[in-house]
Parts: C-alpha cells; sequence; structure tokens
C-alpha cells in the first residue's frame, strides 16, 4: 500500500469519527458558515497579483518536521501582508500535522484574503466542514477519486459558494476535470514516490483548457522557477516548504515576492 493510500484508509476513519462527534447542523450554525468567500481565482487573475498561494505546513510524511513551534496566526497575517494572493492552510492532522483549528485561526486573523483548505477531501461532509470553519476554497486530487466522485465533491462545494481546486499530476487525471472547477494544480511531486519534478507542471499544463487558472505544486524554491512557469501561463505558485523551514516564513515569503 502506497502512501496515498494510506492517507485515505486513515481519512476515512477519522471523517467518521467527526461525523459521530459533529453533526452537519452544528457545522451550518457557525457564523462562518454564511460568510461570502474570498476568490482566489480573481485575486491571480489580477495585473497586480505575486501569484504566490502561501501554505501554512509544519510536517509532512516526505521531510518529517519541517517547523512545529510556527504560530499560525502570525505566520498567515505576515504572508497576506508580504503580498500573497492566497494562503493555503494543512488541516490533515496523522500525517502532516495539520488541524481545524489552524484553518480557523488563519481565517479569525485574515479576513479578506482567500484561503485554501489543503487536504484530502473525499466526502460532502468535509466540504461543510471547510466553508464553516472559514475556508474559501477546497483541493481536491484526482489521483483519490473517481469522476463521478469529484463532482458530487464539487458541486458540492460550488452550492456553498466556494471555488474549487483540483490538483492533478498527469495528463490521464485530466480527465477528472469538470466544468464546474475554477483552478487546475498540477503537483511536482509523485503522492505515490514523492518525487519532485518542476517540468510535470510544464508538461501537463500545456494540456489544461485555456478556461482554467493553472497552478503548480510542489517544489518550488526560487524566482526563476516561477519566471519560467508564468512564461508557461501558469498564474498561481503553491509554496509552502520553502517558508516553512526558515525561523520566520513571512519575512521568507515577503523577500520571495520582492525578487519576482
Amino acid at each position: 500500500m502506497n502512501i496515498l493510500n494510506k492517507i485515505i484508509e486513515a481519512k476515512k476513519a477519522e471523517i467518521e469519527n467527526q461525523k459521530q462527534h459533529v453533526e452537519l447542523s452544528v457545522l451550518q450554525d457557525i457564523p462562518d458558515f454564511y460568510r461570502e468567500c474570498n476568490s482566489l481565482k480573481a485575486a491571480l487573475l489580477k495585473d497586480s497579483s505575486s501569484g504566490i498561494i502561501a501554505e501554512f505546513k509544519q510536517r509532512s510524511p516526505s521531510k518529517g518536521d519541517i517547523n512545529l513551534t510556527a504560530k499560525v496566526e502570525e505566520v498567515t497575517r505576515d504572508y497576506a501582508k508580504a503580498g500573497a494572493a492566497g494562503i493555503s492552510v494543512l488541516t490533515e492532522k496523522k500525517f502532516f500535522g495539520g488541524a481545524q483549528a489552524n484553518l480557523i485561526k488563519a481565517r479569525e486573523n485574515n479576513p479578506d484574503i482567500p484561503i485554501l483548505r489543503k487536504d484530502f477531501m473525499i466526502d460532502t461532509y468535509q466540504v461543510t466542514e471547510a466553508k464553516a470553519y472559514g475556508a474559501d476554497l477546497i483541493l481536491l486530487i484526482a489521483a483519490c477519486l473517481s469522476k463521478s466522485h469529484a463532482l458530487e465533491l464539487t458541486k458540492a462545494a460550488k452550492d456553498l459558494g466556494m471555488e474549487v481546486l483540483m490538483e492533478v499530476h498527469s495528463e490521464a487525471e485530466l480527465e477528472i476535470v469538470n466544468d464546474y472547477i475554477d483552478l487546475v494544480g498540477v503537483n511536482n511531486r509523485d503522492l505515490k514516490t514523492f518525487e519532485v519534478d518542476i517540468e510535470t507542471s510544464v508538461s501537463v499544463g500545456k494540456q489544461i483548457p485555456g478556461k482554467f487558472v493553472k497552478i503548480s505544486e510542489s517544489g518550488l524554491a526560487g524566482s526563476n522557477e516561477i519566471r519560467y512557469l508564468r512564461e508557461n501561463g501558469f498564474k498561481g505558485f503553491l509554496i509552502g516548504e520553502t517558508f516553512m523551514k526558515t525561523k520566520n516564513p513571512g519575512e521568507a515569503c515577503k523577500k520571495f515576492i520582492q525578487k519576482l
């Protein structure tokens, strides 16, 4: 069983546990459930946009602990001040050290910037969670969804006024993308081997229809890479580890954007 399969199996158990403790009606009573979402798509399409989607990420299966002392309220606030177009918050706990509380804190401290809930979304319950806890958009990973399942989750998000970022790793996975998707991200990291190759974005990106905003994810560390990807039609660049492995992620983000 590869790491992706292990994560999905653990996620199924986690969701069932959550459903037992927090009913949908409780989530729907949270004030943020009725908040109008900020648009990441619109933010990325602005001429003045940095294109950077800065991620709060404290650990990963491939790198282990990255930054366990960082405080989400401080880091995300500094990301916004640095000029990030959007913020990504990991909520997957077992493998990435994320938490729903981090999403809530990020929203409390950043009311006007688009926030992505970064997790392994496989149930519409998670979509309701995401909206209730302050996310503006969700991530769907093509590698762990069928076409019909992806459509179901996408429609659930759109019904709540949220945007959807569909992540793919290959041209074949573009078959999962549907017309309700707002943004298509190409992950340069193979989730089965965790090897990284930026050329994955370039090759797969050429096959993504022009109506979708293109985002490159994982393994981005330099401004030259961003320029190269922009030349190949990418508008968004999701960066986490490059910032989070430093003592001051917000300052690292600021310097990175200044170089652009």
